[in-house]
């Protein structure tokens, strides 16, 4: 007999135990109304979140968080507001917690967060124009004290991967460092008289002293990213990575510390290339565009645009490629703007 109730006891365990829900049919109680959420918010809007309750359980509280930080606890089922001012463009991760009837589950879901400004269209005039090496395939431009520094990368047809310093007034080349060949060059910028520069896929950098051009070291990137473009704000350095981020990263460490996104109000600019830092804005060259964004560089929003596609026009060279290079001259407040394979070099001053 004490067998028979113990096959019995047995059996009814495990009859209990196969009629339990998983964990997976458990998640699939709650969900987030995703048909309630637009595809593309602004910075300044209100995003109301409520989950769905599919088997009507009894719902104790919900714990929010939006990517990964604990923002508002509520009871019940109650609605939840997510007020989007101050957050970070790009995208808000949220995620539930819901507690109910003795059990806990988590269900998430994510809003796009673009920029609540319109940018400007800025104007310009050219002063001057210049020679360009059209064997350059521009990937850094920046002047260092009065002396114009460039930085390429191995384009098709042969160009080879260096750093030079350019007369830019005749586009002759002074001073010129090349790279070890299996490495393909891309942005620079010069800080504390050191010159910086990034690698596209090899993700290692240089370090050069600005004034001799000896290298002085080699650092690898400490994210699993790309190395485009690179400007500094006298303190940190700023480097796109061919998405939609500029990273912030610490000169002395090389770390990157943080980054931002880059949105208009209603997109974000992919492809973020060449930098340059001018009055407290990134200048950014857009990929595959012949324009730049100016992008604040605390929330990426894109307040301004220049439209450079009339300047192709006057390139001679039939394999010239795309805008590339942005280069701030202090002194004479103009911008010096060129391309890949580019036979000029202009120097513009921008209006509203």
């Amino acid at each position: 007999m004490k067998k028979y109730n113990l096959l019995v006891t047995t059996l009814l365990a495990l009859v209990l135990a196969s009629c339990q829900p998983t964990q997976s049919e458990k998640e699939g109680y709650f969900s987030f109304d995703d048909g309630a959420l637009k595809a593309l918010y602004q910075a300044t809007d209100k995003v109301d979140l409520a989950l769905l309750n599919t088997k009507n359980k009894t719902i104790d509280s919900v714990v929010y968080f939006d990517n990964d930080k604990r923002i508002a606890s509520v009871k019940g089922n109650g609605k939840f507001t997510l007020d989007l001012n101050g957050k970070k463009l790009g995208y808000q991760n949220i995620k539930a917690t819901v507690y109910f009837e003795g059990d806990t589950v988590s269900t998430k879901t994510r809003v796009e967060v673009a920029s609540s400004l319109v940018p400007k269209l800025l104007k310009y005039t050219i002063v001057n124009t210049y020679p360009h090496d059209i064997n350059a395939f521009t990937e850094g431009f920046e002047f260092y004290n009065d002396t114009l520094m460039e930085s390429t990368g191995s384009g098709s047809g042969g160009y080879l991967s260096y750093v030079a310093k350019i007369d830019y007034k005749t586009g002759k080349t002074y001073k010129k460092v090349l790279i070890d060949q299996k490495h393909f060059g891309e942005g620079i910028t010069v800080l504390n008289n050191k010159l910086y520069e990034l690698t596209w896929q090899s993700k290692i950098g240089f370090i050069y002293d600005a004034k001799t051009m000896k290298q002085l070291k080699t650092f690898n990137f400490d994210k699993n990213i790309e190395g485009w473009g690179m400007t500094n704000d006298g303190k940190n350095i700023y480097q796109s990575d061919g998405t939609e981020k500029i990273w912030t990263m610490n000169p002395e460490t090389q770390k990157l510390t943080d980054y931002i996104n880059v949105y208009t109000n209603d997109s974000k600019i992919k492809a973020v290339n060449e930098l340059e830092w001018i009055n407290g804005k990134i200048y950014g060259n857009i990929w595959t565009k012949d324009a730049i964004a100016v992008i604040n560089p605390q929330t990426g929003a894109v307040e301004a645009v220049l439209d450079l596609t009339a300047l192709k026009a006057n390139i001679k060279n039939p394999k010239a490629d795309v805008l590339n290079g942005i280069a701030y001259n202090k002194k004479t407040n103009t911008i010096f703007v060129t391309g890949k394979n580019w036979d000029k070099t202009f120097e513009i001053k921008v209006s509203e």
